[in-house]
């Protein structure tokens, strides 16, 4: 390790022809998806070759606003019609005030390392014909393939749409998303492995480490470093769709390598080198950006999941079982899949504390957890209700199904409900996604409803589903 200023730092040689790659390839299983395409990321072909697919945790099938464009909800990653990959070639050693100068040929890639105010290191980038690459980031410039905003997590509520005050058109004005973020490397010959680097290049197809940035020369006289905010990752402990069980959270540096997390997530010092993992995603690999969570799914894994097309008819079943409330004896009816966060008169609701199901009714409140409402009726500024059926007491709040069906594990039947806030899924979905830890904040994890990001409650974070059949 070289230490910034120091004169092993300041001293090296004026340039060095840098070796294949800059991380450790390990092969890994195929990848693949499919989603809607836009322009610049896929080929005009009538059955392209599907890498894999990206979706943003938060947003129940598409943004607030709509998917438009670069900017959605979910994004499949298909061969492009050209290679656009990139490698590392050779490292340059130069002053910092010539940085500028040497970074002037706009059609080469390269990454800047500001190591003091007289010294840089640049490694330029060489055309890849064997890789496609992707980046992701908050910018809307034209090099960017996925547009991403921050997803507004929160800790208690309800709604059934998607959730994030940067998902539908606007940006947040104190985003903590990098506007280059990240990028993925995607082999163009089978397996098709993909795998994820810190930080995306540029307009002038630069990636610059300022000097307060985290960077380091390695072992074998090679250049790395982590950005502001760092990208973190972790992949699944097993198979996702047959054992789900979290991994650990890393985070990954800009050459690709996997370090243990920071202390925070902007602290200078980086954590320890894990040698044993790489940085190649597998279905069910979560990638943070400080603002947003994104999960990959591969082709293999998405063969697991509900298409639209089954989830509607997993609702139709579901209204032709004719559920009635218990005590109003009325039919309920779940929406349609297009009906988002307006609450429709014969929509189920369910007291999140017992699983039973009702239809909506407006008594039933807790005098002693509350003050008093308007007119002196029943407290109004809580949500929590007693059951009739088991007196239960607490969150009382509308079903909604789980629209987007990469972030199912199964395509099981619609039993189980995330806690508050009512989300509809397979069994095998609720158990899977409350056991994984999600970041929130600089150094906090909790786990959440992968459809709009609530933080989930109650000793298992879901539960079963009490449905009364008709009388009749």
């Amino acid at each position: 390790m070289v230490l910034e200023g120091s004169s092993e730092a300041l001293c090296p040689p004026p340039s060095l022809e840098l070796r294949p790659s800059c991380n450790k390839s390990q092969p890994s299983p195929p990848l693949g998806s499919s989603s809607q395409p836009h322009d610049g990321v896929f080929p005009e072909d009538k059955e392209p070759v599907k890498y894999g697919e990206l979706i943003v945790l938060g947003h129940n099938g598409s943004l607030a606003n709509g998917d438009k464009g670069r900017r959605r909800s979910r994004l499949a990653l298909y061969k492009r019609p050209k290679a656009n990959g990139v490698k590392p070639d050779v490292i340059h050693n130069v002053s910092t005030p010539l940085v500028s100068k040497a970074l002037s040929n706009k059609s080469q890639h390269s990454i800047s390392y500001t190591l003091s105010r007289s010294h840089s290191v640049i490694v330029e980038y060489t055309h890849d014909t064997n890789t496609d690459m992707f980046q992701i980031g908050r910018s809307t410039e034209s090099m960017i393939d996925f547009v991403v905003t921050d997803t507004a997590g929160c800790s208690s509520g309800q709604g059934g749409g998607s959730a994030g005050e940067g998902g539908g058109g606007g940006q947040s004005a104190q985003s903590t998303i990098s506007r280059y973020a990240c990028r993925i490397m995607c082999e163009r010959s089978a397996p098709y492995t993909a795998r994820i680097y810190a930080a995306g290049f540029d307009s002038s197809k630069n990636i610059f480490l300022g000097e307060r940035a985290a960077k380091w020369r390695t072992s074998d006289g090679l250049m790395d470093g982590l950005t502001t905010n760092g990208v973190l990752v972790m992949h699944p402990a097993g198979e996702f769709v047959s054992e789900p069980a979290p991994g650990v959270w890393r985070e990954i540096s800009v050459c690709g390598n996997v370090f243990a997390l920071r202390e925070t997530r902007s602290a200078q010092q980086r954590g320890k080198l894990v040698e044993n993992e790489s940085n190649t995603l597998q279905d069910g690999s979560l990638i943070d950006l400080c603002g947003a969570t994104l999960l990959w799914r591969t082709l293999a894994g998405l063969r697991h999941t509900p298409t639209l097309k089954q989830l509607e008819s997993l609702r139709q079943e579901l209204n032709a079982a004719r559920p009635q409330c218990p005590v109003g004896f009325n039919t309920l009816a779940f929406p349609s899949l297009a009906q988002r966060e307006i609450v429709d008169k014969k929509q189920p609701w369910v007291y999140v504390n017992c699983g039973h199901v009702h239809g909506y009714h407006n008594w039933g409140y807790r005098k002693e957890k509350g003050p008093a409402g308007p007119g002196g009726t029943a407290p109004a500024n809580t949500g929590d209700r007693e059951c009739p059926m088991c007196r239960r007491v607490g969150p009382y709040v509308p079903l909604w199904l789980g629209c987007e069906g990469g972030l199912y594990l199964d395509a099981g039947p619609p039993t189980h409900a995330f806690c508050p806030c009512g989300h509809v899924c397979s069994e095998k979905t609720v158990v899977g996604w409350s056991q994984i830890p999600l970041p929130h904040g600089t150094h906090a994890f909790h786990a959440a409803c992968p459809f709009c990001g609530t933080w989930l409650t109650g000793e298992h974070g879901h539960i079963k589903l009490i449905f009364q059949g008709p009388v009749d």
